[in-house]
């Protein structure tokens, strides 16, 4: 794989100081593209991963609720003023409630909705101005949404990646036809991150691990990799697409 592949692309990335994020930022730095890393809380955590992608002539990091027009706003302005330009966007932050329907609360619903949903809508309407032909647009799924073994407190959860999904669908229409953009999404499976790992035993995580036919938990850099090549070049006839990146896992 050509360590130019991405040269002189700009990606946002949100959520993109850990997990996911992080190694999905790494993957574009080393195939040359900028990255604006947007982070909720921890500075300390994406500064230092600025740090080790090479500091600011490679990537910045932006602090912003990316589940409010404000904060999408801020990071496309940040995007501009910086790098001139967007090429890729990642709307990859999220949160993972664990709600029954009896347990929801409305602030579960809309703080889920908020993150996972609007802000990437509005991170996309924001965008486009400044995203030529070619460009890129991934959004984050889960397999979840397709597996027949999902529990009751993944409902909500389920509820704004199906969402996403639908926005996949129509949005690749729209905007392939009037723009030449592509809009994907890849839906991973059960991966090691902290938001995944959070709350869970051991003996849980060894179970969900059997469910997979590798017999493991899936990485943050094996659904980064999938990531980026949806970016690359060779990728331009896919538009439309959620791809799962499960390991096989049905």
């Amino acid at each position: 794989m050509s360590s130019a592949a991405l040269s002189g692309k700009v990606a946002i990335i949100t959520g993109g100081s850990k997990g996911i994020g992080a190694s999905t930022a790494t993957a574009l730095v080393k195939l040359g593209a900028k990255v604006v890393i947007n982070y909720g809380h921890d500075s300390a955590a994406a500064e230092s991963l600025v740090s080790r992608l090479g500091g600011a002539d490679h990537a910045i990091a932006v602090q912003a609720d990316a589940g409010s027009i404000t904060g999408v706003e801020t990071l496309v302005k940040c995007a501009v003023d910086k790098f001139g330009k967007i090429d890729i966007l990642i709307p990859n932050a999220g949160i993972l409630p664990m709600k029954t329907v009896e347990a929801t609360t409305e602030a579960d619903f809309d703080r889920a909705f908020n993150l996972n949903v609007k802000g990437p809508y509005f991170l996309v309407q924001k965008a486009l101005p400044y995203m030529a032909r070619g460009s890129r647009i991934v959004l984050l799924s889960t397999t979840q949404c397709h597996a027949s073994t999902v529990t009751p407190p993944y409902t909500l959860y389920c509820a704004t990646k199906g969402a996403i999904e639908q926005m996949v669908r129509t949005m690749s229409k729209d905007l392939q036809a009037s723009k030449g953009i592509s809009v994907n999404a890849v839906a991973p499976g059960p991966t090691g991150t902290d938001l995944f790992m959070e709350g869970k035993s051991e003996q849980l995580l060894k179970m969900i691990a059997s469910m997979n036919p590798n017999n493991r938990i899936g990485t943050p850099e094996e659904v980064a990799d999938a990531i980026v090549l949806i970016c690359r070049h060779e990728a331009r006839w896919v538009s439309g697409q959620t791809i799962k990146v499960n390991g096989g896992q049905a």
